[in-house]
């Protein structure tokens, strides 16, 4: 199939598809006039490359872990850079589940001062305060697709 149609197919842009090949994540074979050409297991590999990077694995990790997911090889090393990427993850679970336990009591507070009249006033932040990057979303999914 041809680059639009992998497009098409899993939600990425075709420039995000010349990115992953750009990063091996992604391999196309290439007509008489240059045009690529991907097989029908492309749409399955780019869904769970968009997966990984969703979930916060950088290209350089996710290139690393393909190999793995495709023929079943993997080596003790992977598996132990899987078990620190799980873990980053899993912090950040914990981070975002503050955070929307925060709105939350955001949300609470200015329904009522709604309703009552009264100043919004959120209740106190937690004493464990969740670790967030100042970098915005989308500066989170350059750098891990960049390897940063």
């Amino acid at each position: 199939m041809r680059i639009g149609e992998l497009a098409r197919r899993t939600g990425a842009s075709t420039r995000a598809l010349r990115y992953y090949e750009e990063q091996n994540l992604l391999t196309a074979e290439r007509s008489n006039t240059g045009q690529r050409h991907y097989p029908e297991a492309a749409v399955a590999r780019i869904l769970l490359v968009r997966e990984l990077f969703t979930a916060g694995l950088s290209s350089k990790i996710i290139a690393e872990l393909t190999p793995c997911v495709i023929d079943g090889k993997a080596t003790p090393e992977l598996l132990d850079r899987l078990a620190v990427e799980r873990g980053h993850i899993a912090q950040h679970i914990v981070d975002l589940t503050h955070t929307r336990d925060r709105l939350d009591s955001v949300i609470a507070s200015a329904s009522a001062s709604m309703d009552t009249g009264t100043p919004c006033r959120p209740g106190p932040a937690s004493t464990a305060p969740a670790q967030v990057s100042g970098a915005t979303v989308r500066g989170d999914q350059e750098a891990r697709e960049s390897g940063e």
